[in-house]
């Protein structure tokens, strides 16, 4: 973690003083917060709590809400940005998978590859159709909030749509510049 060695310990973990050295704080104010004495942590702290302790995005997330610091400035950085190649090998697996419906998609819900009978399934509906202006590849999001056929695709729309927000505003990927766009950039 960047700290340095010292004699063996008889309990494991991160001391009080060794997180507030990480994450740029003082000792009394990380003393502060675990007596719930300081209720409203700033999104920076919060942030930099999170980096020392090597919090997934989720946990980030959980972490934020409970402090309450999703009510402005909430930052998570998340992961890396979601790839749009597919590897050849997986590609081999979805050709493997024929003549059965298959698709990969990102975390964004783009559509990277997919198989002959996916395609016949989806094509007549438009969901392959769904290109955004930067020629990406389509998107099930942009479809779901876009095109008008999503609505007779999905009897269960407003239960779809839930689940795409839900999908992009807990992901991995709050900090893609992809992910704040619209769904219709």
């Amino acid at each position: 973690m960047g700290l340095p060695t010292g004699p063996r310990r008889r309990t494991p973990g991160l001391r009080r003083a060794e997180l507030a050295t990480l994450a740029g704080v003082s000792v009394e104010y990380v003393t502060r917060l675990e007596q719930g004495r300081d209720r409203r942590p700033s999104a920076p702290v919060l942030s930099a709590l999170a980096d020392a302790l090597r919090l997934t995005a989720s946990e980030r997330v959980h972490l934020h809400r409970l402090s309450k610091g999703a009510e402005g400035g909430f930052t998570c950085r998340g992961g890396a940005v979601p790839g749009r190649t597919v590897r050849p090998t997986v590609r081999a697996l979805l050709d493997r998978l024929e003549p059965a419906p298959a698709v990969l998609r990102n975390g964004l819900g783009e559509l990277l590859a997919w198989t002959e009978a996916y395609e016949r399934l989806t094509r007549p509906l438009g969901l392959l159709d769904a290109h955004g202006t930067d020629g990406g590849p389509p998107s099930l999001v942009r479809y779901v909030f876009t095109d008008a056929r999503a609505r007779t695709a999905y009897p269960d729309w407003d239960r779809v749509a839930d689940d795409q927000v839900a999908a992009l505003k807990q992901g991995p990927f709050r900090a893609d510049p992809i992910s704040r766009r619209s769904p219709t950039s």
